[in-house]
């Protein structure tokens, strides 16, 4: 996917102002925001970028944690004061996508990094898990029982080294777990952002 220019200094949907609930708060402290931000229009979904805590406010139903570098947005997480209404939202059950360093972030726990940062997705998650030169690389992969063939990219991403009870694998590529579910958190390794194909978003919007 190729973002429109106006994603460099567009801060939200248009029809946001009007929306009382029902809007996708997207981390914008770093990373591929943008974007998610251009999937939600393809949608018709209101949304709008989390800078700061006082971006979140009650209209905010659901978040996106983007790809990017993981360590950055975590410290970037609290220094802006975003790590503990997101924490929040996540344990009230509210529903969350993590791609790439958002897989990252949800992780209960990291095999190669001794930070956790919400820890709320029940799995041990490799961080940069193909290496820098394998990093960025495209695959197909069915997505639990009612997404076929779905354009998996990848950039440095991470993979599953192993899945706890609370969770359940929903994409694998080679024999390593790519994409989770547990109840309305989703992650994935790779970026459906990246693509043309609207249908993870779509399931996200549905949880």
């Amino acid at each position: 996917m190729v973002v429109a220019v106006q994603y460099i200094s567009k801060e939200h949907s248009e029809d946001v102002e009007a929306a009382r609930h029902g809007v996708t708060g997207i981390l914008a402290v770093q990373g591929a925001f943008a974007e998610h931000a251009a999937m939600l229009d393809k949608l018709g979904a209101p949304w709008k970028l989390l800078r700061a805590a006082e971006d979140f406010d009650e209209s905010v139903d659901r978040v996106i944690l983007p790809g990017g570098e993981s360590t950055t947005q975590g410290k970037l997480l609290r220094s802006t004061g975003l790590f503990e209404p997101i924490t929040a939202h996540i344990a009230a059950g509210k529903p969350v996508l993590g791609t790439c360093a958002g897989m990252i972030l949800l992780a209960s726990k990291l095999d190669n990094d001794p930070n956790v940062y919400f820890g709320a997705l029940d799995a041990v998650v490799r961080r940069n898990a193909y290496g820098r030169q394998l990093g960025s690389f495209a695959a197909t992969a069915d997505f639990g029982q009612s997404i076929k063939d779905f354009p998996l990219v990848f950039i440095r991403g991470p993979f599953v080294v192993s899945v706890g009870a609370k969770a359940s694998v929903e994409t694998e590529v080679n024999g390593h777990a790519v994409g989770l579910r547990q109840g309305n958190i989703l992650a994935t390794a790779f970026h459906p952002e990246l693509t043309d194909d609207s249908r993870i978003h779509e399931l996200f919007l549905g949880l």
